[in-house]
């Protein structure tokens, strides 16, 4: 059964510690993407990881760091037409009471007003959306 979300929500990432955080719900976008003002590619146990620092909060430059293993590089073109390879790394998205696995692309949207965006993908099967509404979930407790 699907949950109605507005044309934006709060999404929390319990699984990387941060709090949640304004996205932007975007069905034109096909996969999800995260604010990453710094990105550090690292070698753990054979495998590519990442750390990474955010600006969780639009119009603050609070920092949020995490490490997250890359499960893809992918060329993604935005929406002005420019193309970018970005880390792609996978996890726990909350929406309302919905907890479930995403993948997110990581770029610096430092001049966007979200910091995150909810792609069709991750909604996909789980939500459908209200354009004139916004935030119907609530914070994620």
């Amino acid at each position: 059964m699907t949950q109605l979300v507005g044309w934006r929500e709060w999404v929390a990432l319990p699984a990387i510690g941060c709090e949640p955080i304004k996205a932007k719900v975007d069905t034109g976008a096909r996969t999800s993407c995260l604010h990453a003002f710094a990105l550090e590619p690292f070698k753990h146990a054979q495998q590519l990881w990442v750390k990474i620092g955010i600006h969780p909060h639009q119009n603050s430059q609070e920092e949020f760091w995490f490490n997250a293993p890359v499960v893809d590089q992918r060329v993604v073109k935005d929406s002005g037409g420019h193309v970018e390879k970005r880390y792609v790394i996978q996890t726990q998205a909350q929406v309302g009471t919905l907890l479930w696995p995403i993948e997110i692309t990581l770029t610096n949207r430092d001049r966007m007003q979200f910091r995150m965006l909810l792609g069709r993908n991750a909604l996909a099967g789980h939500f459908q959306v209200d354009p004139q509404a916004s935030y119907l979930q609530g914070i994620p407790a």
